[in-house]
């Protein structure tokens, strides 16, 4: 059997392909383009890659047009953490030296030795990678929102906190369509205190608020026009400045979250496991979106509901050594799925009784929130794997029958 390696770089690749045995077959140096991609496949046909049976290849990336060509057809394709790449060249070398050439032979020899040990790439639909794409991008896009928003209210503490209470009884405060329109007609709080009536009812009604106008723009007003403290008149014109610029970043986040949100609700609905995961409590279209980007939608990638739990990161680790013991959380992880997860358990417990009741029994014996929410998602989305494998729906008498009957 032949195996291939590959060393992935910006520009070019360096491949290298060993036999049963360990010899080298062959190296090439590629580019990344095109040309360089039909030099790799002529490669790998002339070793004997075929349809039926095609040359497993390792890489130590999971994106990019290079493993989409790699993945078409029935190929396998392992990416291998570059730490455990690295793990394996101390193996052939204790010099410590390092070359591309000889890390694509590492990686070639990690599946001659080890193939059993590492996981290919899933094999996931069209539709449930571009809700991946989406779905991340849309999470990005939040966080992004949120650091510009926290760089905007240290920024207002500054030399305007007159807005800061004016939107402190907002949800999501400075992200509001509302805090961004008073603050681009009044960037700074001398402007702020001259506003009227009118116009602050013009600026909520331009931001898209229908209802109780007149009441908040007085509110507004009282604010703004109660006794601050306030910089000098020219450091207070060049921060308003330094508000806008970031004011302007803080508008494009929102209105990048806002479209993303929106391409993930039109394209989520379409997975045949849509149904099933929006059965489950606490989960809506934005986070059961997210949770698919991370499983994916290839029912074959995880052996059993341990190993999906091990990957988000639920399941503790037990250490022992000697006489030795201890079970901790698990640092290595899916953040991003385990994140999702924090949320779904925390969104659960309004929406299913047997969930409040699971998460209430765990703080009873000792569990602190976390600890108690982290046990909840482990029990939740074993169900959920059951579930997928299954075609079934969420039935809460089944999924929690002894906190439903402690609980009556």
């Amino acid at each position: 059997m032949i195996y291939c390696g590959i060393d992935w770089a910006e520009r070019t690749h360096d491949v290298a392909l060993v036999d049963d045995a360990g010899q080298l077959l062959a190296k090439r140096h590629i580019t990344d383009d095109a040309a360089g991609y039909q030099l790799l496949l002529e490669l790998l046909a002339e070793h004997g890659d075929t349809e039926e049976a095609p040359i497993p290849v390792s890489i130590e990336t999971s994106r990019g047009l290079l493993v989409t060509v790699l993945r078409t057809g029935k190929r396998k394709v392992f990416a291998i953490n570059p730490m455990a790449a690295a793990r394996y060249r101390d193996r052939h070398s204790v010099s410590r030296k390092k070359s591309d050439p000889g890390d694509a032979l590492v990686l070639a020899n990690i599946l001659r030795t080890d193939m059993h040990a590492h996981r290919p790439l899933p094999d996931d639909s069209d539709l449930g990678r571009a809700i991946a794409v989406l779905a991340r991008a849309q999470q990005d896009s939040l966080w992004n929102r949120q650091q510009l928003a926290n760089q905007l209210r240290s920024l207002l503490r500054e030399y305007c906190p007159a807005a800061l209470d004016a939107f402190a009884t907002w949800t999501n405060g400075l992200c509001r369509p509302e805090a961004r329109e008073l603050l681009r007609a009044a960037p700074t709080p001398s402007r702020a205190a001259r506003l009227t009536r009118t116009q602050l009812q013009a600026a909520l009604k331009r931001a898209g608020r229908k209802r109780g106008i007149e009441a908040e723009a007085d509110r507004l007003r009282s604010v703004f026009r109660a006794e601050w403290a306030h910089q000098p008149q020219l450091v207070e014109d060049a921060l308003g400045k330094q508000m806008l610029a970031l004011l302007i970043q803080l508008e494009a986040a929102c209105t990048a979250a806002d479209d993303l949100a929106k391409a993930v609700e039109e394209a989520f609905p379409r997975h045949p496991d849509a149904e099933v995961m929006l059965s489950f409590p606490g989960l809506g279209i934005q986070l059961a979106a997210r949770i698919l980007a991370e499983i994916g939608d290839d029912h074959t990638r995880f052996a059993d509901a341990r190993g999906l739990k091990a990957y988000a990161g639920s399941s503790p680790v037990t250490r022992a050594s000697g006489k030795k013991s201890s079970i901790t959380r698990r640092w290595v992880k899916n953040d991003r799925l385990n994140h999702a997860g924090y949320l779904w358990a925390f969104s659960a417990l309004r929406h299913s009784p047997g969930a409040d009741a699971h998460y209430r029994r765990r703080r009873e014996h000792g569990d602190w929130h976390a600890a108690a929410q982290r046990n909840l998602f482990n029990r939740m989305i074993g169900q959920l794997y059951h579930c997928l494998q299954h075609r079934k729906l969420f039935d809460e008498r089944t999924a929690f029958p002894i906190e439903l009957t402690a609980t009556a």
